[in-house]
């Protein structure tokens, strides 16, 4: 794998059963990429993301994330994952912000698992990059859905990563909630140089962040800068000028 390649799919398929959910998927991830992966809803964007990430089996084909192969690698401190808001917290549990953001950290720590007053330090000064200084003595329960969503994606920076995976991250966000995450996301992009993929089902915006679009329908439609897409006169036949146009303007 090239040194500036993060992530290489080469002929993922993966079936639950009789039902194909991916097939004969390849792409690579370079280096500071900002990958928008959109498809509609059972395209398979989801069960992509966890087949590489090793969350699930019964898959053919192969993955290699910074460097090593999907079956072989232990990467939880040099990626970090976001997944659906519906799934990513009970908020039924009395948790304060500093203590969710520090599980963050846990995954760089051998055993036995203990904070010390660097990860204090750390944990704070990722609460500041999100704009959540304030928040680290409150409850995450108690915290609106944007302020949630900044808390659970301090968690996912905070061990520094490499690769940084995102779920649907504004789909419980209001307008104003969601552009502002949106602008920290590619600011971590831009000025960090973290490589991102954000899953997304708005494809009339993500092309205002990222920097290349992955079309899945089971099978990759599209991959490649939004230019090409845009015209791309096979992406005009498969969505029509209407959907394209909706995908491209805002780019």
């Amino acid at each position: 794998m090239p040194v500036n390649t993060v992530l290489s799919v080469k002929n993922m398929s993966f079936s639950y059963g009789a039902m194909e959910v991916l097939r004969d998927v390849s792409f690579d991830v370079l280096k500071g990429d900002y990958i928008g992966l959109a498809g509609p809803n059972g395209a398979g964007k989801t069960t992509l993301i966890k087949t590489i990430l090793g969350l699930t089996d019964g898959y053919t084909g192969s993955a290699e994330l910074l460097g090593m192969e999907r079956r072989n690698f232990n990467t939880w401190n040099r990626v970090g994952y976001l997944p659906q808001r519906v799934n990513a917290f009970n908020p039924l549990f009395p948790a304060k912000v500093k203590e969710v953001v520090g599980l963050g950290l846990l995954s760089k720590k051998s055993f036995p698992k203990r904070f010390n007053a660097a990860d204090e330090v750390k944990i704070l000064q990722t609460l500041d990059l999100m704009g959540a200084a304030d928040l680290g003595d409150k409850l995450v329960a108690e915290l609106s859905g944007g302020q949630q969503q900044r808390v659970f994606l301090a968690r996912a920076l905070a061990p520094d990563p490499e690769l940084l995976i995102l779920d649907e991250p504004s789909t419980a966000l209001d307008p104003v909630s969601r552009e502002g995450f949106y602008d920290v996301i590619k600011k971590l992009n831009k000025e960090r140089g973290i490589t991102t993929i954000l899953i997304t089902h708005d494809t009339a915006q993500i092309g205002r962040y990222a920097n290349k679009l992955l079309y899945l329908d089971k099978r990759v439609i599209f991959y490649g800068q939004f230019g090409d897409f845009c015209h791309s006169p096979e992406m005009t036949a498969y969505f029509g000028e209407f959907s394209q146009h909706l995908i491209c303007h805002q780019h």
